[in-house]
């Protein structure tokens, strides 16, 4: 111990003598710590740290297995065959907290994330009620009494943490709902909630829309491979029953809930660990190829040390212990900045990451700093000072003591073999680097490709916000419609404002796809309809806020009432894709009819062709829509929408949307003040959300890549620094010969750009390989693509060409005669 204190010091003496080094090699460290402690804090968030619930490794998510992935949305007719089963102690129906709650026993509502859950749902997750109960099978059958749980959250918010709650009644959409349970604060519901009523679901529903979840607990011993085999058995029994409802190789899915709820975001944080793990070996290698550079400096000490009997593993201990120390204190500064990046990353994260953001309960820094980012930042200091610090030792730790000690100084060089070995190091910093700018520039092209899509509307001067009409008092298409009309006939006579429209969702917000037959086409053998394609409902005025081009036929009109011709509008790609030959006008088709008796619609006459809305997200193109006038939507349809989605609102202007704010506001005040607003925000922030995700990953990648290329050019800058200072004499003597400075120039920039472009060859390799696994991130760009590899090549190399030329300049204005009493 007394003997490791000792080589501390010797160590910290060191690296005071040499400040230089020292900063430059805490910078590089602090780079390369810092992004991998940043990033492993949000995959530790996301990824690693179990679900807050008892033994959350036996909770399981059901879905649908196809060949190509997973779809985890059900209906109520499978969770009735699927819960007869010998696997699961538990298994639970809920929706997705879609529209939100309002409470309306104050003068204005109170928005809340409310779920309808099956009697089950608490024992799926393994917490109960803190106080009271949860739901009994008769509140949960169809008709039952209505009851209510709420978070503690809101119990103290909304009731003054009344000990009295129980048995209180809580107004929700209008409807009184006695509460008989109050949730611990540790429960972390998924969907956030604060309200539960029960679903109510009906055994013997022939509803086959998929738009719940379904989740369930292992009982004790039952392993998943037992449950996947049991509930394919299950799947075939509903195959049975209902042959028309299950796809041709659809299965059911049995998945970790974990794992279900990470799928979607899973290769991009792979991805990004990935990426900040390169960044780390590029600085350990920057600081290994230091280390070699002022070895050449230490030769005389070292082979003193040898000479008076200092064993090689005494001195590889010493070395080891100055690497060490000085990973540990880019460790320090590097923890200290993955704490300032992560407090950063919640600022720009996108809201669509499971586990880490919320709107409704935002997620705290402390909650990210925790005891597993220290254990990490440490561990993966003193890895790094292992890793950048053993090889050098050993390779400076047995000098040739005799040669060594004759020279007149420690000057003379490190010899062939640890020039070679900077050589190579550099080498590899460029490898590594280039597949980190190739993965970064495919990003930025797929970003650059989303952004200048053109989304099929003009999203600008348009304000949008939701409302939720979950409840008795708009339970009807006649209610909901008079709602839309009197509020969009006040928003229009505001000043400025040009159109106002309601819609179920909102361009690139969402994905709501139903069948439809055509009449007189058969569907083909096996099926029941003759397609399935997004559907929308929306007023009038719709296609005149977004400016969607009629390209045939009419748009909606405030003639096309309920008790009007049934009437439907389709897109171009629909037409194309369903009336390759024919004109689609006058075509009559049935949307949904068959799927249960929600979804019983009439035929409807197609009335009119518009142009192409990249509705379901940017990158996705030619997707067939189907738009019916808001008065002429089902009854079960409107009440199936209010209860899962809220409804949109979209007002177009020739003034900043966000000034309008407070006047559209205040006109749902004077229609209806119990109806509560939530996400107001203008059409251009909603596109722009659409593809955060995906603007995320390249920023990230992006700064990553940068810091890569900036520690692969003083890689390169500090070797052909090192190698000039060391052919001082060999230079002056080519000089005093007669050798130009062009030829100086261009021997010294020959000795980098070799390494320099071996490294670049066998990055493009490597990047060629390891870029594939982007295939599901990218848009417009594939991942092989030559002119990325091309540009990425021509960039670091030219970046390499300036890092040698500065050097090179510095050495040819040596003075020959300078140089030659140098040696």
């Amino acid at each position: 111990m007394e003997t490791l204190v000792g080589d501390a010091r010797q160590a910290l003496r060191m690296l005071r003598k040499n400040p230089t080094f020292t900063a430059i090699a805490v910078a590089a460290l602090a780079l390369g710590i810092g992004a991998n402690t940043g990033i492993f804090s949000v995959i530790d968030k996301v990824m690693l740290q179990p679900l807050p619930y008892p033994e959350p490794d036996r909770i399981m998510m059901l879905g649908r297995s196809y060949p190509q992935g997973n779809g985890y949305s059900n209906s109520i007719p499978k969770y009735m065959v699927w819960r007869q089963n010998n696997v699961f102690s538990a298994m639970a129906l809920y929706d997705f907290a879609g529209p939100g709650m309002n409470i309306t026993d104050g003068d204005r509502p109170q928005q809340v994330k409310g779920v309808h859950i099956s009697a089950d749902y608490f024992k799926v997750f393994g917490i109960g009620p803190a106080m009271g109960r949860g739901f009994t099978s008769a509140e949960d059958s169809p008709n039952g009494p209505k009851a209510a749980v709420i978070s503690e959250k809101l119990w103290r918010s909304h009731f003054g943490g009344a000990e009295n709650i129980l048995g209180k009644t809580l107004l929700l959409n209008g409807e009184p709902y006695p509460i008989v349970g109050v949730m611990p604060a540790r429960f972390a519901p998924d969907p956030p909630a604060d309200v539960w009523i029960p679903i109510q679901a009906d055994p013997n529903s022939t509803n086959q829309g998929h738009y719940l979840n379904v989740a369930a607990r292992l009982k004790p011993g039952v392993t998943v491979q037992q449950a996947r085999a049991e509930m394919k058995l299950r799947g075939e029994v509903f195959r049975r029953i209902n042959p028309k409802w299950m796809d041709k190789g659809e299965g059911v899915a049995v998945m970790p809930m974990r794992e279900a709820m990470v799928g979607d975001v899973k290769t991009a944080l792979l991805v990004l660990l990935g990426s900040v793990v390169l960044v780390l070996l590029i600085a350990c290698a920057n600081v290994a190829n230091l280390l070699l550079a002022r070895a050449a400096g230490r030769q005389r000490e070292l082979a003193i040390r040898a000479a008076v009997g200092a064993s090689r593993w005494r001195v590889v201990r010493q070395l080891l212990t100055e690497s060490v120390i000085l990973s540990a204190i880019g460790g320090v500064v590097g923890f200290l900045l993955g704490a300032w990046g992560v407090r950063s990353l919640l600022l720009f994260v996108p809201g669509n990451i499971p586990r880490l953001t919320d709107p409704d309960h935002p997620q705290a820094l402390m909650g990210m700093l925790d005891w597993r980012m220290v254990v990490f930042a440490v561990g993966i200091s003193f890895v790094t000072g292992i890793v950048f610090g053993l090889f050098p030792a050993l390779h400076i730790s047995n000098p040739d003591v005799a040669s060594t000690l004759k020279e007149a100084s420690g000057r003379s060089g490190t010899g062939r073999k640890q020039n070679r070995m900077r050589k190579a190091l550099v080498g590899a910093e460029m490898a590594l680097a280039l597949v980190l700018l190739t993965a970064a520039v495919l990003l930025i092209r797929t970003f650059v490709g989303l952004s200048t899509v053109n989304p099929g509307i003009d999203p600008h001067h348009v304000l949008t916000l939701q409302t939720s009409l979950a409840g008795g008092n708009y339970a009807t298409t006649a209610k909901v419609d008079n709602l839309a009309v009197q509020v969009i006939r006040k928003i229009e006579t505001l000043p400025g404002v040009q159109a106002a429209a309601v819609a179920v969702v909102l361009p690139t917000d969402s994905e709501i796809d139903l069948p439809f037959n055509i009449a007189g086409k058969a569907p083909k053998a096996g099926q029941t309809f003759n397609g399935d394609e997004q559907w929308r409902f929306v007023s009038p005025h719709y296609f005149a806020v977004f400016r969607i081009p009629l390209l045939r036929g009419r748009t909606f009109t405030e003639r096309d009432e309920t008790k009007s011709p049934k009437i439907v509008i389709i897109n171009q790609a629909m037409a194309k894709k369903y009336w390759p030959k024919e004109d689609p006008v006058g075509q009559m088709i049935t949307i949904g009819k068959g799927l249960g008796p929600q979804f019983n619609d009439d035929p409807r006459e197609i009335v009119g062709i518009v142009g192409d809305v990249r509705e379901t997200g940017l990158g996705d193109k030619d997707v067939g829509v189907m738009y019916i006038p808001q008065s002429q939507v089902p009854e079960g349809l409107t009440q199936l929408a209010n209860s899962v989605i809220p409804l949109s609102w979209c007002v177009r202007s020739v003034m900043d949307p966000n000034s309008l704010r407070t006047a559209v506001e205040q006109q749902f005040e004077a229609v209806d003040p119990l109806v509560s607003i939530s996400k107001v925000r203008p059409m251009d922030q909603v596109i722009a959300e659409s593809v955060s995700r995906q603007n995320f990953n390249m920023l990230l990648l992006s700064i990553f890549a940068g810091i890569a290329l900036v520690l692969a050019a003083i890689g390169i800058y500090g070797l052909m620094s090192y190698s000039v200072e060391q052919q001082t004499q060999e230079l002056g003597i080519r000089m005093a010969l007669g050798a130009g400075r062009q030829q100086v120039v261009k021997l010294i920039v020959g000795q980098g750009m070799t390494p320099a472009l071996i490294g670049v060859v066998a990055g493009l390799a490597i990047a060629f390989g390891i870029t594939r696994v982007l295939g599901s991130l990218l848009y417009g760009v594939k991942a092989s693509d030559p002119l990325t590899f091309a540009g990425v090549a021509l960039i670091l190399s030219a970046v390499a060409l300036f890092a040698t030329y500065i050097p090179a300049r510095r050495a040819v204005k040596v003075d020959p005669v300078i140089a030659l009493r140098q040696e």
